[in-house]
């Protein structure tokens, strides 16, 4: 239970101007069309650029170091894991004995489970490294060999408890990786429990049926405060807290509304929407201390290959 003597404060600020997302995803999808789907990368970019620079913490504006250009490297890699796979699937399809059919399912169903943890591995240390406040640099520290143990496991377990087990592989994975994420000489934590957030789930699930579907808006926000709540930072020995003050109505306002520009619009507000979400989140999370900046030094090495990050994107892996 949260002290009551704690003082949380609003640290984080989005400014996201609608027009310019609008106007640079309208940009970006023409050059998309254009270039046949090669500028991906450059608007992917792009847009990162865009969030980063005004999302701000303190006062101060994170940047992404990231490129066109490393994102293309890092897209073709992703590109030429994946159909190496699929062309080995296709050809034992091709065979027509069965013992190779088999095989070729095995080895597809192999290759994905493989590259998953390999994408979220990629996705932390590329991400992490070309992001930075201030000048100083994000980190991630995991070791791939020991994090794809991990991730197999908890998948496994996850597998042969037709899901149940879901809410503890989420939670695993979220103590390792965001205990090997570092900003400069900051460490951070995460604190969560697998049964805490399998009874969050269950009570969503169950309630938003017997509210067809009312209830979900709440749900949503039970796991945005399971989130922030359990996430922590420690900088000279002293924890910083966060917490999301997000309530269910806010949730069911912004989806809502959100649904509405995005749909009255053909889409072409989805930037809108995109910037509503994000200063709504940004608004509601709270810290009860400030970073002190006097003790903060680099302690993290620059990462450029970006395949992980693609390749997290491919698979849809949007929880990474």
């Amino acid at each position: 239970m949260e002290n009551e003597n704690q003082q949380f404060k609003k640290l984080l600020k989005f400014k996201g101007d609608h027009g310019t997302l609008v106007g640079l995803r309208i940009l970006n999808n023409i050059l998309k069309v254009v270039t046949l789907g090669i500028y991906y990368p450059w608007a992917r970019a792009s847009v990162l650029k865009y969030m980063y620079a005004e999302s701000e913490f303190m006062g101060s504006p994170f940047v992404f170091h990231g490129t066109g250009k490393e994102m293309f490297i890092g897209f073709l890699k992703a590109i030429a894991l994946l159909i190496i796979i699929y062309v080995c699937f296709f050809l034992c399809m091709a065979s027509h004995n069965i013992v190779i059919i088999i095989v070729g399912v095995l080895l597809l169903y192999a290759g994905i489970l493989i590259l998953a943890p390999l994408a979220v591995h990629g996705y932390y240390r590329y991400r992490s490294s070309r992001s930075s406040w201030r000048g100083i640099h994000f980190g991630y520290r995991g070791n791939v060999k020991e994090f794809m143990k991990l991730y197999l496991v908890e998948g496994f377990l996850t597998v042969i408890t037709i899901g149940i087990y879901s809410s503890w592989f989420h939670v695993n994975i979220r103590k390792y990786t965001f205990g090997h994420l570092r900003f400069g000489n900051i460490e951070f934590k995460f604190t969560g429990n697998g049964g805490d957030l399998f009874l969050i789930r269950l009570k969503g699930i169950l309630l938003s049926i017997i509210t067809l579907g009312i209830y979900s808006f709440w749900y949503i926000k039970d796991l945005i405060a399971f989130e922030f709540k359990n996430l922590k930072m420690i900088q000279d020995g002293k924890e910083i807290n966060f917490r999301s003050t997000l309530t269910g109505v806010d949730v069911f306002g912004m989806f809502i509304i959100n649904y509405l520009i995005v749909i009255f619009t053909l889409g072409i507000g989805t930037g809108i929407a995109i910037n509503r979400i994000m200063r709504k989140v940004f608004e509601n999370i709270e810290l009860d201390n400030e970073v002190n900046v006097n003790t903060l030094v680099q302690t993290e090495e620059e990462y450029k290959d970006a395949a992980g990050d693609d390749l997290a994107g491919m698979l849809d892996i949007s929880w990474a």
